[in-house]
């Protein structure tokens, strides 16, 4: 399973959820031409639809981090990844610092340079407060 692959399809299917797209595996074959595989599609359909269901309790864990910010002036891009990210680390059983590393090299990605520490730092803050509570 290409999971780095599998996790930026979902990014990109979160992020087109943003604009009012359904976030379903049809786009990632009609936009950017990525066909997953079974084990892929089951990952990419779970972690759109449970950063879907849970977006509320995401949020709020996300804005809760926001000094001098709110989530509508973040870009939608760094939202996605955030969004993706806390999602995994929260309800999808994916070890934090896999999370964290994987937004970052996201964020690189698809975002401005400077959004790297940026999205580091929230989702820090995130994992930290995670621990403490256990």
């Amino acid at each position: 399973m290409a999971r780095p692959i599998a996790r930026e399809a979902a990014m990109q299917l979160v992020f087109e959820q943003l604009f009012g797209g359904d976030g379903e595996a049809k786009t990632l074959v009609d936009l950017i031409d990525y066909v997953p595989s079974e084990a892929d599609k089951a990952y990419i359909e779970s972690v759109v639809a449970g950063v879907h269901e849970h977006a509320a309790e995401i949020d709020q864990e996300i804005a809760s981090c926001l000094r001098g910010w709110t989530l509508a002036r973040l870009s939608r891009v760094d939202l996605s990844i955030l969004r993706l990210s806390v999602y995994e680390m929260k309800y999808g059983g994916m070890p934090v610092a896999v999370s964290i590393n994987e937004a970052v090299e996201l964020t690189r990605k698809y975002s401005a340079e400077e959004s790297c520490p940026f999205v580091n730092g929230v989702l820090g803050t995130i994992s930290r407060r995670m621990a403490a509570k256990e």
